[in-house]
């Protein structure tokens, strides 16, 4: 199903197949592979937009995959839950059996809410999650999970605007004569959009960014926008005001293809350049700039992040971001509209495949998981099963996460590839297989691909893919269910036969499949909306009457003078949301602007306090004007070990959610910051010297 290129001198063999992460590109990949060894991880030209190139992320990828951290066999936690817990290893009928046991009579003795799965984002590919995971647990009658961490948003803007309409793709890029990229960093995260990017500067394009960060397309941009963390919504509604006051609202198109323009105008009236310029602490002639640039420029896109949706504000900024080329007329040309997610695309929804009704128990949001575990009731959880997902690392209100986990009545399963940070509490833990060593399907969300992941390695360990172990689950808790004898590879053809005959053959024989409308389709050419009517929904009246302040409503910022700084944590070249976290090397270092820095008498990698009412993180820290002042940026996903005191950002952050789609508000987070006398990493003090000044103020 694959191709395989031998070299029978040394007995190495390259394979293709495809990254199911959680990245936009799910790049194709060439593995070199030695005896069922791994030896090499390279980009393959199977999809043309990879290019032949990776990330250095999956390009190392080895190293998760042989590390000290990996999980070798199922274990049974010996002693108390915590970063000191000590494991025992059994074997998997043991461990799965205690797992059935216990789910048993959690269930029996409080009912299936009680029971909460826990998953997200650790891979993206259709086998390993919502297949026989679903079925297992849905005839469980757990508690269902509303997967809000990321993108609900964004998503819910997408759909309300568009239906989710395919965007437009990296490659037509080159096409455009304006970019802006808004609230995203494609250096880190959806690396092939940056040459296709370069190339179109090249053509004459004008770049523009905005990034409360001096990122590295932001250094090669005609205009940067480093806006306030959570005023994106006003900036755009600014050039909403701008569009619709010059006359250069495409009032023909708004009419004919549109619905709620005149709502959209009148939330935007209240937002000159100048008031949103000052609100967003930026300059407003480069807003100006920005405003005339849009107004005047065709073909022009918008790739839309989802960094602006990680804020009280963030539904309402996406939708008022994608609204734009449909005011201003920028689609039916290659290159102008807007890029979001791609996911949608395919005609393929997991219904068809999971064959067990969803039950209508009761939804827990992920973004509440410290509640949950601290404060639902009726029934409590008693059992918490996680997979595909790193919640300690990756969910706000990291100290009720952890104080929720660390319950004795509280029967916790981690299934992972490695030891996380969630695995110190668990009360069971299992070993997963990485993508090298199973077959599954990567639907991309930037690109529009579909590929086929198959092994290209023997299983490391004793570890087990997620679609037999669930069905293992399912068949010892006597579950008469279709998945219970399933293999992966079984799985793989249960889902391609629910494909249309073309796409499925493609994906099978050729390990990649194309949709119908094409790898680069142009919208309103290629693609409509997929709204109910065909028209864009400008103004989703059911959004607004849910919306806390009303959709297109500014919500003011939440600093003080208690906690001025707003600390935010985009995503690193080092790790993949928090997966591959445990190769991070040495401590983290916040980034800190000179001015503030200056004002709290810290110098470049001297060791800081960040606090707030929820709790503190002990780091290093950076002094740059990379990051505007008055924003502290600590990576995205970062482990427990890579800081001084094991808090992480998502101590900081609240469980607050976004104004729609219950997002989480990782960007809210406002803080202080102060210089420390000493800390201490790995077990080694880290002294720093201190002026007789600050030394006053350590605490």
């Amino acid at each position: 199903m694959a191709k395989t290129d031998s070299d029978e001198r040394w007995g190495h063999a390259t394979v293709d197949t495809a990254c199911p992460l959680d990245c936009p590109d799910s790049c194709s990949l060439a593995i070199t592979v030695e005896q069922g060894k791994l030896i090499g991880i390279d980009g393959s030209t199977r999809q043309d937009e990879t290019g032949g190139y990776i990330c250095g992320k999956v390009r190392r990828f080895d190293r998760r995959v042989y590390g000290s951290d990996r999980l070798l066999r199922p274990a049974i936690r010996q002693g108390p839950k915590g970063r000191d817990a000590t494991f025992k290893e059994v074997d998997w009928d043991e461990a799965l059996g205690e797992i059935a046991a216990r789910l048993t009579d959690v269930r029996d003795r409080w009912g299936g809410e009680a029971i909460l799965p826990f998953s997200y984002g650790g891979s993206n590919g259709l086998i390993s999650q919502d297949t026989s995971d679903a079925a297992l647990f849905r005839r469980l009658g757990a508690s269902r999970l509303a997967r809000t961490v990321c993108a609900a948003p964004t998503s819910t803007a997408a759909a309300a605007l568009y239906g989710k309409m395919a965007g437009v793709t990296p490659a037509d890029y080159p096409h455009s004569r304006l970019i802006v990229i808004w609230g995203a960093n494609p250096s880190e995260s959806g690396i092939h959009l940056v040459p296709y990017v370069r190339e179109a500067q090249r053509n004459g394009a004008t770049l523009v960014v905005v990034d409360p960060r001096c990122t590295k397309l932001a250094l090669q941009a005609d205009i940067h926008l480093p806006v306030r963390p959570g005023t994106d919504l006003p900036v755009a509604l600014a050039l909403h005001r701008y569009l619709f006051e010059q006359g250069l609202a495409d009032t023909a198109f708004l009419d004919a293809r549109t619905r709620g323009a005149e709502r959209v105008r009148l939330r935007a009236e209240a937002w000159s350049i100048a008031r949103a310029a000052e609100v967003a602490g930026i300059d407003a002639a480069a807003l100006q700039r920005v405003a005339e640039l849009y107004g005047a420029t065709s073909p022009a896109v918008i790739r839309c992040g989802w960094g602006l949706e990680r804020n009280r504000n963030g539904g309402s900024a996406a939708m008022a971001v994608m609204a734009l080329p449909a005011v201003a007329g920028k689609f039916g040309v290659r290159g102008g509209g807007y890029s979001m997610s791609n996911s949608s695309v395919w005609p393929l929804d997991d219904e068809q495949w999971i064959g067990v009704d969803e039950p209508p128990t009761r939804t827990v949001n992920m973004n509440h998981l410290g509640r949950a575990l601290n404060e639902y009731d009726a029934p409590t959880i008693k059992a918490l099963f996680v997979y595909n997902c790193n919640p300690v690392a990756t969910m706000p209100d990291q100290n009720r996460v952890i104080s929720g986990l660390s319950r004795d009545d509280l029967f916790t399963v981690v299934f992972d590839q490695v030891q996380t940070d969630t695995a110190a509490y668990a009360d069971v833990v299992l070993p997963a297989t990485t993508f090298l060593e199973t077959y599954d399907i990567a639907k991309s969300y930037g690109l529009i691909s579909l590929q086929l992941v198959r092994p290209v390695i023997d299983s490391v360990g004793e570890s087990r893919p997620n679609i037999e172990v669930f069905a293992d689950l399912a068949a010892r808790l006597g579950f008469d269910d279709a998945w219970s004898g399933d293999t992966e590879a079984e799985a793989l053809l249960r889902i391609s036969a629910a494909m249309p005959d073309a796409i499925r053959t493609s994906l099978l024989e050729d390990g990649a499949a194309t949709p119908p409308m094409g790898a680069t389709p142009i919208q309103f050419v290629d693609v409509e909306p997929r709204t109910p009517d065909g028209q864009i929904n400008l103004f989703d009246e059911a959004l607004d009457a849910e919306t806390p302040e009303g959709l297109y409503v500014y919500q003011e910022d939440s600093a003080s003078d208690d906690y001025p700084l707003a600390l935010i944590s985009p995503a690193t070249s080092r790790t993949i949301s928090s997966s591959l976290g445990e190769l991070y090397a040495g401590p983290a270092a916040v980034e800190m602007h000179p001015a503030d820095a200056e004002a709290r008498q810290i110098t470049d990698r001297d060791t800081v306090r960040l606090y707030n009412a929820q709790g503190e993180v002990q780091c290093l820290v950076r002094v740059t004007d990379r990051v505007r002042e008055g924003t502290l940026s600590l990576p995205k996903g970062l482990w427990r070990k890579s800081t001084f005191n094991g808090s992480t950002a998502n101590a900081l952050v609240p469980d607050t959610l976004t104004d729609i789609g219950d997002g989480a508000c990782f960007n809210d987070a406002r803080v202080q910051a102060e210089r420390v006398l000493a800390a201490a990493f790995e077990g080694h003090d880290v002294t720093l010297s201190v002026s007789a000044e600050s030394e006053s103020r350590v605490h």
